[in-house]
């Protein structure tokens, strides 16, 4: 689509059924709607052969049969989809509101934050709450959302060393994102905070609270609200 923000379409293979379509370059908005509603034009009209069709920042992954098709196949089945996309009506973003209790035994890593760039406790949070966040795509473990609109003001590196396990529901930084982690896992992101909300519960009839597309809006809390928001949920 030319120069600047879109580029050409780019075809990658991906072992021996995948195949990986490039929409741009960088974390944008702009690209990531293109890729969302690529996403959905394909699940429309699914090539055959396609057995999935995973939308992450800034490309889709294709996963295929290779028995019933192949990139020859795929490549002018994806690009005639490609031709009609200013037809298909992207649906508003829903905003998801998820409650964080910031800092103390939820945030170890506050004070790295804070000390990074000469904030206080209650300045981390108000920059932290204040956007709603888009869900560019869901990834790394079962309901992670990596978000994009993260306040200059609060980009702040990993950590030096990832701790081996980071507690289900951490909220966290990663250089110019931010995150939730919905299970128990590794990871080196800077936690500030933590939900009480089950973001992924499998034998929930929708197994996620959000998906890509979507907007998520942190809402603080206290310690007691937590503990009051955690027994609820234990119930459901």
């Amino acid at each position: 689509m030319g120069s600047g923000l879109f580029k050409k379409t780019i075809y990658r293979l991906a072992g021996d059924k995948g195949l990986l379509v490039e929409f741009g370059e960088g974390i944008d908005p702009k690209i990531n709607t293109k890729v969302r509603a690529m996403s959905r034009a394909l699940e429309k009209k699914r090539p055959c052969g396609v057995m999935e069709i995973i939308p992450t920042y800034r490309s889709l992954l294709l996963i295929y049969d290779p028995g019933a098709t192949n990139p020859e196949k795929l490549c002018p089945a994806i690009e005639q989809v490609e031709s009609c996309l200013a037809t298909l009506v992207i649906a508003p973003p829903e905003i998801v509101e998820i409650p964080v209790c910031y800092g103390g035994k939820f945030g170890p890593d506050m004070e790295n934050v804070q000390k990074a760039h000469q904030l206080t406790t209650d300045q981390v949070i108000q920059l932290h709450s204040t956007p709603a966040y888009l869900i560019y795509m869901v990834g790394f473990t079962p309901g992670f959302p990596f978000l994009g609109g993260l306040d200059k003001k609060l980009f702040t590196p990993r950590l030096a060393t990832p701790r081996m396990c980071v507690p289900v529901g951490s909220v966290g930084i990663a250089n110019n994102q931010t995150g939730i982690y919905p299970i128990a896992s590794p990871g080196g992101w800077q936690i500030i905070g933590r939900t009480p909300l089950k973001l992924f519960a499998p034998d929930r009839g929708t197994p996620f609270l959000y998906k890509a597309g979507d907007k998520i809006k942190f809402v603080p809390i206290s310690e007691q609200e937590y503990t009051l928001v955690t027994q609820q949920e234990e119930k459901r």
